[in-house]
């Protein structure tokens, strides 16, 4: 019975690190989290988890458990090298019972850490045929290391393979889609002029103010995402083509709020922007467009960046810092509850105190 509940208790561990795959992004947690695991259910003294460097000669320490871990972190192992290089070049698990008597075992590493390893099972991370890198226990405290303990440690590896390639997969996604941002940004810099640095001035002094005004952090990301991205509009009114597809032969200035929304829909990451970018343009006693809403109705981050918008519209003719932060304060000011919400006026005055830090 209580090999059974070993079992059961084995098989929970497991389903509740392969359910946390799903839920964090925060790949050194999940792989701590692995590492402790391993652990407990193998009875080790601490573990690691070792990644091929992207040049694929080498291993490195990614998180390692002990009070000088942290030690190991700048520490490169050339696979073939050592017991952990061994596993990754073969591809092969091994079970070392006596590391001093094992002529691969790497002591440098015990110098580093203080750490003194006996045994390890080591065993190799291997996603669509690639080896992303090697997972050890070490020091089992009573008995040896057995073939149980291995498959065991192989479930977990595997666990750790996709927790890795997922979050590289994410990060290299991440990367592509900001890079795409910053080209956007540089390609609706061209669309009038005086745009130059307009959006991502925007982008900056409507997070200002949203952090004030206490955005949570998804508004908070859309609404730096329609700073950058609320003009693309413009780019389509000097190409036929495009004005082809929305029906039109000239673009009218009202209509480029909702022309930025067409050239944007269909893009999931910046689904929520798209209100605020739609509504950026309305003012707050519904004198604007394109759809004459008022107070409440209009998004607050629209709301945001429209006083941004007409702030950014004085410098684009021509007044430039520090006269430019005086007249943008007093210009807001004389449009509270007219064109703009009085609760952002009162944000954008206290930002006014420091103006460089987030409109230089």
């Amino acid at each position: 019975m209580a090999e059974i509940a070993t079992d059961v208790n084995t098989a929970l561990q497991l389903f509740e690190i392969a359910n946390t795959l799903n839920s964090t992004l925060d790949l050194d947690s999940l792989l701590m989290k692995i590492g402790a695991a391993a652990e407990k259910l193998l009875d080790s003294e601490a573990s690691a988890t070792m990644l091929v460097t992207d040049d694929k000669k080498s291993l490195y320490f990614k998180v390692a458990s002990g009070e000088k871990s942290k030690a190991l972190k700048s520490m490169l192992l050339p696979i073939g090298t050592g017991i952990g290089g061994s596993v990754a070049q073969n591809r092969k698990p091994e079970i070392v019972t006596d590391c001093q008597k094992d002529p691969r075992f790497a002591g440098k590493f015990d110098k580093a850490s203080g750490f003194v390893t006996r045994s390890i099972l080591a065993v190799h991370m291997e996603y669509r045929g690639e080896v992303v890198g090697v997972v050890e226990v070490l020091n089992k405290r009573t008995g040896t290391y057995t073939p149980e303990d291995l498959k065991l440690l192989q479930s977990l590896a595997s666990l750790a393979s996709v927790a890795i390639t997922n979050t590289k997969i994410m990060a290299d996604q991440k990367n592509f889609f900001s890079h795409m941002l910053e080209i956007m940004g540089a390609v609706i810099e061209t669309s009038k002029p005086a745009m130059t640095g307009h959006p991502m001035r925007c982008a900056k002094l409507a997070c200002a103010m949203g952090r004030l005004l206490g955005l949570d952090d998804y508004e908070y990301r859309m609404l730096y995402y329609a700073g950058i991205l609320h003009d693309v509009g413009y780019v389509a009114f000097n190409n036929p083509s495009v004005l082809s597809d929305f029906g039109i032969i000239k673009a009218a200035e009202e209509l480029h709020p909702t022309m930025s929304v067409k050239m944007l829909e269909g893009i999931k990451m910046i689904e929520g922007a798209l209100p605020m970018i739609q509504s950026h343009h309305e003012n707050f006693d519904g004198t604007g467009f394109p759809s004459k809403l008022s107070g409440d109705a209009i998004p607050l981050g629209a709301r945001i960046l429209g006083l941004v918008e007409s702030m950014e519209e004085l410098r684009m003719v021509g007044l430039r810092p520090p006269d430019l932060y005086p007249r943008a304060l007093a210009e807001a000011q004389a449009g509270a509850g007219k064109n703009y919400d009085p609760k952002i006026v009162e944000a954008f005055a206290e930002l006014m105190k420091q103006p460089d830090s987030v409109w230089g």
